[in-house]
């Protein structure tokens, strides 16, 4: 048996460097911004993107990978090494790639080829990612990966704030309604993940209010090792304000080890502007 390869999508938001150092393959998603199609992270940054979209009427359109670039890349491994393929994907309740992989899988060699649904995105499902690469760089075998992958599957937490009501009106999330509304009064929504889907939790009236509750409810769902975890922070078009919160949760748990990364065009499509996120793992 080969070595165990570790691919993973551009929804994941790990920065170019971090995905290098792991040594995980990675799947471009595409966003058609004015006509044009990129692929996240790869033709477009972060801040090339949130550059775009900040032109009044210009709003990011984004696609699944489809399943014949599954395919071509899924054949040359199995055709060329005697590897094992464990692709993690997005979050299938959040876009078709996982099921595109899926119909790649069973086309190609389904006994060599894992695909396993995330159920997560941006760095909460980057998490996932990097436990699965050190599974992997510890010699862990494809059972023992694949068991770390899913314990992260089931206690991933995603908490995060979104200050643009505008790419959740447009995502169907909120009404027009509450859109102007929310900006209007400076209010910030406050959502979650329940089964791999975005579901808003509360709404709060200014972002350093937001940041504070943020943080109560990491104390409230983390489990006890919370001080020892990796914790991932994202951001969309501010480093400063994710380093606020970092500063934050270390002088509030003592955490030491952090993961920080801009959201790319894949999920600020969805968002925009203006979001913070936190993840870690909850008591199970």
């Amino acid at each position: 048996m080969g070595n165990i390869r570790i691919y993973a999508d551009n929804a994941c938001d790990l920065d170019r460097d971090v995905i290098e150092k792991l040594g995980v393959r990675m799947f471009h998603m595409p966003v058609t911004i004015n006509g044009k199609t990129y692929r996240d992270r790869l033709d477009i940054n972060p801040k090339e993107f949130y550059e775009l979209i900040s032109k009044p009427g210009v709003l990011p359109v984004t696609a699944q990978i489809n399943p014949a670039e599954f395919q071509q890349e899924f054949e040359k491994v199995i055709k060329e090494t005697d590897d094992e393929i464990i692709y993690i994907a997005f979050s299938s309740g959040l876009s078709g790639t996982y099921q595109s992989a899926c119909i790649a899988r069973d086309m190609v060699a389904p006994e060599r080829i894992t695909v396993i649904d995330s159920k997560s995105a941006s760095v909460g499902y980057g998490l996932t990612v990097i436990r699965a690469a050190k599974a992997v760089a510890a010699g862990k075998s494809k059972e023992e990966v694949i068991a770390e992958i899913e314990d992260n599957v089931r206690r991933i937490e995603h908490i995060f704030i979104v200050g643009n009501f505008e790419m959740l009106k447009r995502g169907g999330r909120v009404s027009a309604t509450s859109a102007v509304l929310g900006n209007l009064l400076n209010i910030k929504l406050i959502l979650h993940f329940v089964d791999g889907k975005i579901v808003p939790l509360e709404k709060v009236k200014g972002l350093k209010k937001a940041k504070k509750r943020m943080l109560e409810i990491m104390e409230e769902r983390a489990a006890e090792d919370l001080p020892y975890q990796l914790i991932g922070i994202n951001h969309s078009a501010d480093y400063e304000g994710a380093l606020e919160i970092k500063e934050m949760i270390k002088e509030r748990f003592g955490c030491k080890d952090f993961v920080i990364s801009e959201i790319g065009a894949a999920i600020g499509s969805h968002v925009g502007a203006g979001t913070y996120s936190v993840f870690f793992l909850n008591k199970g």
